[in-house]
C-alpha cells in the first residue's frame, strides 16, 4: 500500500513539475466543434489559445463527472493505496461533487479505498502551487495526516490576482452584461479579478489600459502577500509571453521575488476569459511546511 497524490488540470501545473513529485493530473475536459479534448493530454495549451483566437469552433468546458474519475481512482483502489485527491475549486466547477459520487460508488465494492477529496477553493497555477507543495512533502516521506495540513493551510493562504486582455469571453460566458462588455473595449477598461473565500471568481477594480492592469496585478501582490521574496510566485498567461515577461520584472524590481512557477492557462479557465489572460499567485502568510 503506497499513499499517492492526484489532481486534475485546471492547477496548471507544469508537466515537468508533476512528474518529479510523483502527481497524477486528471486532464479536464473541452469540446471544440462538438468532438471531446483533455487537457494536457489531447490538446495543449499553445494550440488551444490557437483556436480560441480563430474564433471559427464553438468551444465549451464541462467538468470531470463521475465515471471518469471512477476510471481514474479505480486502478488505485484495487492495489489498496491511500489517495490524496485535491480539486478544482468548488466555486468554479463541480468537480468536488463528481469526484465525492465516485467514491462513494468505489467504497461500495472497495470498501477499504481510502480517499481524501480536498477541495482547494484555488484557480490555475494558485491551485498548482498547492499541489506542488503537497508533493514536496510527499517526497520528503511527509505522512498522509501532515500532508492534509499543510494543504489545508496552504489553500486557505493562497491568493489570486488576475486580470484579461480581452472582455469578449466574460461577456460569452455572462459574467458581464452586453452594454458593460462594449463600455469596456471602448474605454479601454480591464478588470482585476481575485478568487474570494468561498473560492469564486470575484472582479474587484476596473482599471484603464493593458499595461495599468498588468502594473496593478503585481501591485495588488505586493500590498496582499507575505515576504514574497522568500516564496514561489506563480505566474501564468494566456499565450502572451511578453506580458508574462514584463510581470516579472516588476515583480523583481519592485517586491525583489526570485522564485516563480510559471505556465500556461489551460482550456478550463482560458475558455472562459481568452488569451491575454494573466495571472499572479501568492502566499499572504509564511508557510512553515516548505523552506526554499
Amino acid at each position: 500500500m503506497a499513499l499517492r497524490i492526484i489532481t486534475d488540470s485546471a492547477c496548471d501545473l507544469p508537466k515537468q513539475v508533476a512528474e518529479r513529485y510523483g502527481i497524477k493530473v486528471i486532464p479536464t475536459p473541452v469540446t471544440i466543434g462538438g468532438i471531446d479534448f483533455f487537457d494536457g493530454d489531447t490538446i495543449e495549451a499553445k494550440e488551444f489559445y490557437n483556436v480560441l483566437r480563430g474564433g471559427k469552433q464553438t468551444i465549451s468546458t464541462y467538468h470531470i463527472n463521475t465515471y471518469m474519475f471512477v476510471e481514474h481512482f479505480e486502478p488505485y483502489a484495487k492495489r489498496g493505496d491511500e489517495l490524496i485527491y485535491i480539486c478544482f475549486s468548488s466555486g468554479i466547477a463541480g468537480t468536488f461533487n463528481a469526484a465525492e459520487n465516485a467514491k462513494k460508488e468505489l467504497q461500495e465494492i472497495y470498501p477499504d479505498f481510502d480517499l481524501t477529496i480536498l477541495d482547494s477553493k484555488c484557480a490555475s497555477i494558485g491551485f498548482g502551487l498547492v499541489v506542488m507543495y503537497a508533493g514536496m512533502m510527499w517526497q520528503a516521506n511527509a505522512s498522509k495526516a501532515e500532508i492534509i495540513d499543510a494543504i489545508h493551510y496552504h489553500c486557505r493562504h493562497m491568493n489570486h490576482v488576475f486580470t484579461v486582455d480581452t472582455l469578449e469571453y466574460l461577456l460569452k460566458g455572462g459574467r458581464i452584461s452586453k452594454a458593460s462588455a462594449i463600455t469596456g473595449e471602448i474605454l479601454k477598461i480591464r478588470p482585476i479579478i481575485v478568487i474570494d473565500e468561498n473560492g469564486g471568481l470575484k472582479a474587484i477594480e476596473k482599471v484603464r489600459g493593458r499595461n495599468k492592469s498588468l502594473l496593478r496585478l503585481a501591485e495588488y501582490a505586493g500590498e496582499h502577500g507575505t515576504g514574497l521574496s522568500d516564496q514561489i510566485i506563480g505566474i501564468v498567461h494566456g499565450d502572451d509571453e511578453r506580458a508574462i515577461l514584463k510581470v516579472k520584472e516588476v515583480l523583481k524590481e519592485e517586491h525583489g521575488i526570485t522564485h516563480t512557477l510559471e505556465n500556461y492557462v489551460g482550456c478550463a479557465i482560458g475558455t472562459h476569459t481568452g488569451p491575454g489572460i494573466i495571472g499572479i499567485t501568492f502566499l499572504d502568510a509564511p508557510s512553515p511546511y516548505i523552506a526554499l
